[in-house]
């Protein structure tokens, strides 16, 4: 068949139909959620009574604002703290794996590069009961034989980092190592050759280049951590991220527009992130 023959009126309407029904289901959800973050009402639900603000500045019960709430505004403080780490060591680690895989032959390359998709096909809460056994039995089988306590292998703050490191790291990898393969090597063989050395090379010509594939990876690792919640839910301790203290408290008091405010703070933080991402990739791109 010919794609570039004029279509029948019939098939444009179907293709429009299809695309209609397509974004309203995508988009739904969201706005539905968005909706009712601004309804005067104790619930997310019809009927609609009234536009209101109290649900993010309110400051007094029961309709406490998501910038007054205590433990919403710790738990989103600890999901930006939890992002952070784990999308700095994702890049930093992806940047010497996308080396490593893409630079270097070695015996056993391919296993090593199967092990390091394995974890994106693991279920979350598989692999975050996983991390925890194993770091228990660590810490146990420490405190038995020297007596030493490990409370850093105990649920909290350092076993989320380290269950979200362990596939994000993978996704890092995977977004600097299509960039760097694209990556014409005789520029750096010119630069040796003018007397530069490895290291200058590294930060003058190939780190600039790869600088596109660093942030957007960086982006992507963060916003993935931050929306975590099965690996982050097997691994929490007391200092909880924002999807485990929303999923608190919806199970404790049950769903509020708090909540629905949540999400669009979320929406629109996630929204500039990957607007930001897209702009200095172009950016680079132009200069």
């Amino acid at each position: 068949m010919n794609v570039a023959a004029p279509q029948s009126t019939a098939m444009r309407w179907i293709y429009l139909a299809y695309m209609l029904v397509f974004f309203l289901y995508l988009a739904a959800p969201l706005v539905s959620a968005a909706i009712f973050a601004f309804n005067d009402s104790l619930f997310p639900a019809l009927p609609w009574k009234g536009f209101t603000l109290d649900w993010f500045f309110g400051s007094t019960e029961p309709m406490l604002g998501l910038f007054h709430d205590r433990r919403l505004m710790e738990g989103l403080k600890n999901s930006v703290v939890i992002g952070l780490i784990v999308s700095t060591l994702s890049v930093a680690v992806g940047t010497c794996n996308a080396f490593l895989f893409e630079r270097r032959s070695f015996p056993g390359k391919s296993l090593l590069y199967v092990l390091m998709i394995v974890p994106l096909v693991i279920p979350g809460v598989i692999l975050g009961i996983s991390i925890l056994v194993f770091a228990s039995m660590i810490a146990n089988g420490v405190e038995e034989v020297f007596g030493w306590e490990w409370d850093f292998l105990r649920p909290g703050t350092f076993l989320v980092v380290i269950g979200q490191f362990s596939f994000l790291v993978t996704i890092a990898t995977l977004v600097i190592a299509a960039r760097l393969r694209k990556f014409d090597v005789s520029l750096e063989e010119a630069a040796l050759n003018l007397g530069a050395s490895r290291s200058r090379v590294l930060m003058t010509v190939t780190l600039p280049y790869l600088t596109p594939a660093l942030f957007a990876a960086f982006i992507v690792s963060f916003l993935m951590s931050f929306e975590n919640f099965n690996t982050t839910l097997m691994l929490v301790g007391s200092d909880a991220p924002l999807t485990i203290t929303m999923y608190d408290r919806m199970v404790k008091v049950g769903s509020t527009p708090v909540l629905n405010a949540v999400s669009v703070f979320l929406m629109i933080g996630s929204g500039l992130l990957a607007l930001l991402s897209i702009f200095a990739q172009r950016g680079k791109g132009q200069a």
